[in-house]
């Protein structure tokens, strides 16, 4: 059963997928379903690519949470508590035929590829008559909740806009309207001053923003403004890739293992050329570890408030993020109130 409900106190769609609690878990290497297929495989084997190799895969998801052809919802909705199909596409994206790696240790020309990839898959789903958002992203390790090890991220094409993306573009719409400006290019001229930048190659630029809520969090951002992915020239495509890659080689020499993080690809809603000149397109990493041994859970104040509260300052995380790109020791896996703030 997949269905959207309203809930009214947040003015959201919730997406009710009770079928996805049956989905593949953490399945040993040997029955991975996203590594290519071995001729002689039995066709009852659960894989979901069926060739021998491949440089990138894409496919729907066999457990979606949204649908082309969605059933019928469950329960009958009302005025108050409207109900509706969950239209939409939930697709994986399959980085590499091999089992093991990540963003950061793959080609740069793969990431380049999958830069293309995700361009293409933006364009195709945003032209589905149903379709108001794509959101790419990908999950990293176990504490975000990864079930499949093998190297890959999503995308979702949303049948509404959610609820973090119609915030931006409100933020970004009344930044207009007061100034004249775009939003995401004010942010961009006090970050490239900010003391926080950990990459420029003049085309991208890779900050800790001022107003980090995640441990370590860190945003690339189009230096031009641009509002989504097809508009990136072959240059900014491959700039982009190189800021991928070199910060997920940061994050996982910050504490000399791979960092879990989300990250969440924010582009200009689908169907909506209007806005594209005040939103900025940025993609953002949000990782889980704030020390070598602690994770950062969203609690009380968090989920329970939506109000995020950090244990270190913003360009404490810049400090330690630039010295394990430049090779140096962590310094935040011993760090103290002193240096970062008291942690909950």
């Amino acid at each position: 059963m997949s269905e959207l409900r309203w809930h009214p106190l947040l003015g959201q769609w919730v997406i009710n997928a009770t079928h996805r609690q049956n989905r593949t878990y953490k399945p040993p290497a040997d029955q991975c379903p996203l590594c290519p297929t071995p001729s002689g495989t039995p066709p009852e084997a659960v894989t979901e690519i069926p060739v021998p190799d491949f440089e990138i895969a894409v496919f729907q998801n066999r457990f979606p949470s949204l649908q082309p052809a969605p059933p019928a919802p469950d329960v009958e909705g009302t005025a108050f508590y409207p109900v509706r199909p969950a239209s939409g596409v939930c697709e994986v994206v399959v980085y590499t035929a091999d089992h093991q790696g990540d963003l950061g240790t793959v080609g740069l020309d793969r990431v380049r590829n999958l830069v293309e990839v995700w361009a293409d898959r933006y364009r195709e789903l945003s032209a589905l008559p149903y379709v108001e958002y794509v959101f790419i992203f990908e999950n990293r390790g176990e504490a975000v909740g990864v079930t499949l090890h093998h190297p890959h991220g999503q995308i979702y094409a949303y049948p509404f806009l959610p609820p973090l993306m119609e915030k931006e573009l409100e933020q970004c719409t009344k930044h207009w309207q007061d100034t004249g400006r775009c939003l995401g290019c004010d942010i961009l001229t006090m970050e490239k001053e900010g003391g926080r930048v950990l990459h420029s190659d003049g085309s991208f630029l890779t900050f800790v923003p001022f107003f980090a809520r995640f441990p370590f969090e860190t945003h690339i951002w189009p230096l031009r403004h641009v509002a989504y992915l097809p508009e990136l020239t072959d240059g900014e495509r491959w700039s982009l890739a190189r800021a991928l890659q070199q910060l997920v080689q940061t994050y996982d020499r910050l504490f000399a293992k791979p960092m879990p993080y989300m990250m969440a690809m924010h582009q200009r809603p689908a169907k909506r050329e209007e806005v594209g000149g005040l939103y900025h397109m940025h993609i953002e990493f949000l990782p889980l570890a704030r020390t070598a041994t602690k994770l950062k859970y969203l609690a009380g104040s968090e989920s329970g408030a939506g109000a995020f509260i950090t244990d270190m300052s913003p360009e404490f995380q810049a400090e330690n993020l630039r010295a394990a790109a430049a090779g140096t020791p962590a310094a935040a896996a011993s760090a103290t109130a002193a240096g970062s703030g008291v942690s909950r």
